[in-house]
Order: C-alpha cells, then sequence, then structure tokens
C-alpha cells in the first residue's frame, strides 16, 4: 500500500511539474509575443503622441505639458509660448496620414477612432479663445513655421479639414493667414510661407501665387547638386534636406502642379532630386539603425528620415529601393532612437537623440521641437496590405554591404 502511494503521489508531482511548465511556457509565449513592424510602430506612435493629444482634447495641454527648454535657449519665455502651436503642428504633421487611412484590424481601427476624436477636439479647443489651450499664432516668426505643419498636416489628411464645422475652419485659415506678418528667415524658411499658400490654395482660398514663386526660385538658385540644398547662403551637412526642404517641396510642387503648367520643368527636377535624396537617405541608416548625428536640430531623433519615409508613404521610391527594405531600415532607425530608458520622462520626449542628451539641443529647441519625430510614421497612411507592410523582412544597403554581399556601386547624378 506504502508503494502504490508513493507512486501515486511521485505521478501527481510529475503531472504537477509537466502543467506548471506547460502554463509557464504558454505564459512566456504570451508575453513574448513578436509583433509585426506595423504594430511595433502603432505602439511607438501611441507612446509618443497620446500626451499631446489626450491633453489638448481634454483642454489641459497647458497644465500638463512641461515646459522645457534647451539649455542653450536664447528666449525661455517666448520659446515656451510658442510650444503649443509647435508640438500639435509637428504631430499631426506625421500622424495625419494615418488619420486619412481607413480600415485595419479591430484594434488599429478604434485606436484611430480614438485619436480622430480627440484631434477634432483638440483642434476645436486649441481655436477656442474661451479656451484654456486657446492656440494665437501672432505672436512670434516660429510661428510661422509651425502653421506651416499644421497646414501640411490638413493636406495629408483632408478627412481632418472635411469634419472641422465651417466656424472652425474660418479660424483656421484666418490662423494661418496671421503668420504672413512675418518675414521669413532667408532659408528653408522660405518653404514654410509657400506650404501655407499651398493649403490656402487646396483648400479653396485665395492663395498668394508671389509667396510660392519666390520660395521655389530661391531653392532652384539654392540646389548644389546630387541632389541636395543648401539652406540658406551656405551649405551645411545636417539633416534639413529631410527635414524641410525636400518633402515640402515634394508637397507643394503636387499641389500647385494642379494650378498651371508654369512649373512643369522644376517640379520634373524636384521629383528626380527626390528620388536621389532618398537613395542616399537609405544609404545613412547602418546596419543597426544608427546613422551620423551631424548637424543642427539631431534631436529630432527619425525626423532626420522625414524625406524617405513620406517617399515611401507617397509610393514614389525609386527603383533601386524596395518598400520592404525601406520599411526595415525605418523600423531600426525608429528602435534605435527610442530604446533609451530616458527617450521619455514621465511621458513626454526628452531632448536628445539617444535618451536624455541636454546639450545636443539647440537654441530654438522646447518640449514641442523633438515631435517632429513623429514624421517617421508617415508610412502608417498605407494599408497593410501594401507591400511596404505585406512584403517579407528585407536588408537594406548597409546590412547588405557589411554583411559582405556584393552590392551595386554609387554614383552620383547630375540633376541641374
Amino acid at each position: 500500500m506504502k508503494i502504490l502511494f508513493k507512486k501515486l503521489s511521485l505521478a501527481f508531482c510529475m503531472l504537477t511539474l509537466v502543467s506548471t511548465f506547460t502554463f509557464g511556457q504558454k505564459l512566456k509565449a504570451k508575453q513574448t509575443k513578436v509583433l509585426t513592424d506595423r504594430q511595433f510602430w502603432l505602439h511607438q506612435l501611441d507612446k509618443m503622441v497620446k500626451p499631446v493629444l489626450y491633453n489638448l482634447a481634454k483642454d489641459s495641454l497647458r497644465i500638463n505639458m512641461p515646459q522645457v527648454t534647451s539649455i542653450h535657449i536664447d528666449n525661455k519665455e517666448h520659446r515656451i509660448k510658442v510650444q503649443y502651436v509647435e508640438v500639435l503642428g509637428r504631430v499631426l504633421s506625421g500622424i495625419a496620414p494615418w488619420l486619412q487611412l481607413e480600415g485595419g484590424d479591430v484594434a488599429e481601427v478604434a485606436l484611430r477612432t480614438q485619436y480622430r476624436t480627440w484631434v477634432i477636439q483638440g483642434l476645436k479647443n486649441a481655436l477656442d479663445s474661451n479656451a484654456k489651450d486657446f492656440m494665437n499664432y501672432d505672436i512670434g516668426g516660429q510661428q510661422l513655421v509651425d502653421a506651416s505643419y499644421i497646414a501640411l498636416a490638413f493636406i495629408r489628411a483632408p478627412w481632418l479639414w472635411e469634419h472641422l464645422d465651417k466656424k472652425n475652419q474660418e479660424l483656421m485659415m484666418k490662423s494661418i493667414v496671421t503668420t504672413r506678418r512675418f518675414k521669413p528667415v532667408f532659408s528653408n524658411w522660405l518653404l514654410f510661407s509657400a506650404m501655407n499658400e499651398a493649403f490656402l490654395a487646396k483648400f479653396g482660398y485665395t492663395w498668394d501665387p508671389m509667396r510660392v514663386d519666390y520660395a521655389l526660385q530661391q531653392m532652384e538658385q539654392w540646389y548644389v547638386g546630387d541632389g541636395m540644398y543648401k539652406d540658406g547662403s551656405t551649405y551645411a551637412f545636417d539633416y534639413y534636406n529631410s527635414y524641410v526642404i525636400h518633402p515640402y517641396l515634394a508637397t507643394i510642387s503636387n499641389i500647385i502642379g494642379t494650378k498651371g503648367k508654369d512649373y512643369s520643368n522644376m517640379f520634373e527636377k524636384i521629383r528626380k532630386r527626390n528620388e536621389r535624396y532618398a537613395i542616399i537617405q537609405e544609404r545613412l541608416i547602418n546596419a543597426d539603425g544608427t546613422y551620423p548625428a551631424t548637424g543642427r536640430s539631431i534631436v529630432y531623433r527619425g525626423g532626420a528620415f522625414h524625406h524617405l519615409a513620406d517617399m515611401a508613404f507617397r509610393q514614389v521610391l525609386p527603383k533601386q529601393l524596395s518598400p520592404a527594405q525601406v520599411r526595415c531600415a525605418l523600423t531600426a532607425v525608429i528602435r534605435k532612437t527610442l530604446e533609451s530608458p530616458t527617450t521619455y520622462k514621465n511621458g513626454w520626449l526628452t531632448i536628445g537623440l539617444y535618451g536624455a542628451q541636454p546639450d545636443l539641443g539647440d537654441f530654438y529647441n522646447n518640449q514641442g521641437s523633438p515631435y517632429i519625430c513623429t514624421n517617421i510614421f508617415l508610412p502608417l497612411g498605407l494599408p497593410s496590405s501594401d507591400p511596404f507592410w505585406s512584403d517579407p523582412a528585407a536588408k537594406w544597403s548597409s546590412q547588405k554591404i557589411w554583411g559582405g554581399e556584393d552590392f551595386p556601386n554609387d554614383h552620383s547624378a547630375d540633376l541641374r
């Protein structure tokens, strides 16, 4: 009897161990479920922009958004005043294509529905002079910049414009027109003025062709070759060709190109230069997702690849770049630039490239500035069935070259 009892006890223990092990394995598998690239992007987007858009929808952005500025700030009080329009424009310009998109799995549709609700209510609060989060557009030249990012968001997501009531459409239009009083810096800022006019042209308002023409003609003078422009009178090896110049030129040319054929030759050059610079951008992404940390505004993190993301979203990548390799390269950038435990402080982006790195900030950076990195998320405006998302993972150029694979050589292009 004792022997039988011992055998039964041993069997029970073994069964318990097997059951516990099986449950543990299932739990571990559930906890370590690998996200698809799209799920990973959506998770990072939600984590990044939720504090901004949730608080604006609740009329509490000014209450809860930290008043942080660069340690090199030129005018702290002023930079804090403008940070609210700044963060709104930068966030919206990046997530606009995704807000425009329809469909997706149940979780994504629910997330988009929530964000659409927050954005529309947030815009109404920002335009309501009686709201705590009311945003002025007439307190400094920086708001010419920030208004253009809001204009860009509406251009990328007409859904947003269509779901604002007529009163708020008029208030939004007048807010953007207000920034005409500010003289743009003789640099990429000319494109901010032009983008605001392109917005007016797209949505049927009176627009100023001269502001557009001046920007286009001057940028043509600043073209230096191999797909790159100077940002003003001198060339700098930074990412402003991606932060602003190429995406803005592409968007402006697409809109103004529908108004006539005056710029046909120039717009064809812009298209070819867009392609060449996209090739350069993809090659700048190292095998581990890092890239050269050079030039001003480096704290814009993944915003350094605004142009490459925009080309993918608009489905105009050059033939040398497959959508899948661009997706994988951009995913690596997102992982690398956001993986540091000090990337966020109390849910808000810190000033830095890899986590909090205060000394990397510039004199114009405030809490809203780093949110331009949302522009790396532009391809979320493509459905999950698009080859960008559905094609199998592919190596990007640096992975192939530094992995010892044979690879086509690279040559500059004369696109004057």
